[in-house]
């Protein structure tokens, strides 16, 4: 039978149900292409990323920085934009941006809830409708002859809107169910690269202060100044004796 054909003859139902298909699949379409450019590289981002931190966390951030059109480079970025920072400024960071980006990776899933709960009930308003509109066409005095062997006919049609919005939520529900397991291990891949950032950040703290290198030094060796001045202090003490 003609796809076509099926379509009209399944009821006003089907015009919406074709938009929630629509709908549906330009997000599955969309999201498919997202995952595949996101699981495909972020591995690569984040092992790159990392083993240059344990040497240079200059080299690093510029890894990071080019990275940054996937979530997992602008992750990682983040604490490596400002040119100083401490422990709890660095995991606040990493926290604030994988809040960001997992929000992104969840588009499109309140529009497949939708379709997954709208699809069979609009199917299952055509189906009675189409067997209200059989239903009328029978007549108490026609029951039993010839009559009323279409009805049976627009009953079956009528059940066409109802396969239909079931196999829509169907597929629907299939990709809504594989894109949040895309999320769940990208939580993983987060927690564990910013644990592992977080480790080398405390046992080498990076210094992005290029520019500064004039400021910060005075800001990191008030410590060892009085060491020095306790140095050329005792040599005066036997001149004022003199």
């Amino acid at each position: 039978m003609d796809i076509l054909d099926l379509f009209y003859k399944g009821g006003p139902a089907m015009w919406p149900l074709l938009v929630l298909s629509i709908l549906s699949l330009s997000v599955i379409f969309e999201r498919l292409w997202f995952w595949l450019r996101i699981l495909t590289q972020e591995k690569q981002i984040v092992n790159r990323i990392l083993d240059a931190a344990q040497d240079n966390w200059q080299v690093a951030a510029d890894i990071a920085r080019l990275a940054s059109h996937q979530p997992v480079g602008r992750f990682l970025y983040a604490p490596l934009r400002f040119s100083k920072t401490d422990a709890e400024t660095f995991r606040l960071a990493l926290e604030a941006t994988a809040e960001d980006e997992l929000a992104g990776m969840r588009r499109g899933e309140k529009l497949l809830e939708a379709v997954i709960a709208l699809a069979p009930l609009l199917g299952l308003l055509g189906t009675v409708l189409g067997l209200i509109r059989a239903l009328r066409a029978i007549r108490i005095g026609d029951l039993g002859t010839e009559s009323t062997a279409g009805v049976t006919t627009g009953i079956g049609e009528s059940l066409i809107a109802t396969a239909t919005g079931l196999i829509v939520a169907i597929i629907s529900l299939i990709f809504y169910r594989l894109f949040q397991s895309f999320v769940v291990n990208q939580v993983k891949v987060f927690r564990k690269a910013g644990n592992e950032m977080e480790l080398l950040y405390r046992q080498s703290p990076p210094d992005f202060s290029n520019s500064t290198s004039a400021i910060v030094p005075e800001n990191f060796t008030p410590p060892r100044k009085p060491g020095k001045t306790k140095v050329s202090e005792p040599p005066e003490p036997p001149n004022a004796s003199n």
